[in-house]
């Protein structure tokens, strides 16, 4: 294989990794390894740094390149591998001329430039996402927010978005090649639009993309912050039948106290209150979250909020971090819990998010549901549940399917 791309975190890192294969291919790159990096907990960038000893010895011949939000923060701790033929940037990653320059002999070992000084995010055509029926079109990077306990930032750089035009045209595209499922991502999704003339906000870019595609079968949202989901996303929601009825939603802790120590923009009854208003303007839609357990200072009766939570918004989908410092935060420098307390309270968490999931695959048997099929024996219901499906179900159909039952963590078609 002459380029292998190596994709560890979120949807947005998915998106970006089809586009630099696709850079590095037609740059002319041979035997290349990219690993795209994660910096969302210190395990990540463990993980990465394993995988990269691991994929020198299965390849050694090979020249890796090592780029993403770890690479991006650490750059010297990557260069420092002997492992390691580059590391690039999260703003060079992205650029054409980048890995056209990598192919040169003398092209610099580390190309990291600050990330603070980009102010504009452009659109890079994907077509189709090679062996995907669902695509990813990233329509917003960066952060202006500065949560105690994430780096991302640091990272991504600002917020910025890419122009509404353009956001459509690509989905265009995507569409006519043959993606019936797009999800917008990006870091700060809520974020959208701020530093575009005239501010659109996300809910106004949800409703261009729906109206002038409308051979567009489904639209999904990454993670959204429920605090910044303006009247027209909400609109959005009731109304847009092809707006998928699920949401996954960057709630972090369901203490007041805790999330103030996260500098977060909302309380415990924001979260309740937004899950009861999205859930009353659309019955079926099905909510997800991020939950960190063992933040510093969190005691038993704060940790118990988070759990409480689940139940309270009627969460469904958990992404369940035992709390890690990443230097440089200023929850690095607070009171840490334990570290074993921390996991534990995780494990916990998931328990709890376990028995919810149970309960709605519980209430999905004997129904109806329509199905994308993702590859030969899954796919995804509307709601983004997961369903295995009789072997050589074809990729890419739109299957109409009875619920038979489930084996706890998926949905069984009969």
């Amino acid at each position: 294989m002459s380029v292998e791309v190596v994709t560890f975190g979120c949807r947005l890192n998915i998106y970006e990794s089809e586009a630099m294969e696709r850079q590095a291919r037609e740059a002319g790159h041979r035997d290349l390894v990219i690993v795209n990096t994660c910096a969302v907990t210190a395990e990540a960038s463990r993980q990465a740094r394993q995988a990269i000893r691991r994929l020198k010895r299965e390849r050694p011949q090979a020249t890796i390149v090592v780029t993403g939000c770890a690479a991006q923060i650490e750059p010297e701790t990557f260069a420092g591998m002997p492992e390691v033929g580059r590391v690039v940037g999260n703003h060079e990653k992205m650029q054409a001329a980048t890995w056209a320059a990598l192919a040169a002999p003398e092209a610099g070992r580390v190309q990291v430039a600050d990330i603070m000084g980009v102010r504009e995010t452009a659109l890079h055509l994907v077509d189709g996402m090679r062996g995907r029926t669902r695509a990813f079109v990233q329509v917003q990077n960066g952060c202006d927010h500065r949560c105690t306990f994430c780096i991302i930032p640091y990272g991504r750089g600002h917020s910025r978005s890419a122009p509404m035009g353009a956001v459509v045209e690509q989905v265009r595209a995507l569409v006519e090649a043959g993606s019936r499922e797009v999800v917008l991502t990006g870091v700060d999704m809520t974020g959208y639009g701020r530093d575009l003339p005239g501010a659109p906000r996300l809910g106004a870019l949800v409703k261009a993309v729906l109206r002038h595609v409308p051979a567009l079968e489904r639209l999904r949202l990454s993670s959204i912050d429920s605090v910044e989901a303006d009247a027209d996303l909400l609109d959005a929601i009731a109304t847009e039948a092809r707006l998928m009825p699920h949401l996954h939603l960057s709630l972090q802790a369901g203490d007041d106290l805790v999330l103030k120590r996260m500098k977060r923009r909302h309380g415990r009854a924001d979260a309740i209150r937004f899950c009861a208003q999205v859930r009353a303007l659309r019955p079926d839609i099905v909510l997800g979250a991020d939950i960190i357990a063992g933040f510093p200072t969190e005691d038993e009766a704060m940790f118990a909020r988070s759990l409480d939570l689940v139940e309270e918004c009627g969460l469904t989908h958990l992404h369940v971090f035992p709390f890690s410092p990443r230097p440089g935060t200023p929850a690095a420098r607070m009171p840490q819990v334990p570290r074993e307390v921390a996991k534990d309270r995780a494990r916990r968490l998931r328990e709890r998010g376990a028995a919810a999931l149970a309960r709605h695959l519980d209430g999905e048997v004997g129904a109806r549901r329509r199905v994308l099929v993702e590859r030969g024996d899954v796919g995804r219901t509307e709601a983004f549940t997961l369903v295995r499906l009789a072997p050589g179900a074809p990729a890419g159909e739109m299957l109409d399917v009875t619920i038979a039952g489930h084996d706890g963590r998926d949905l069984i078609a009969a």
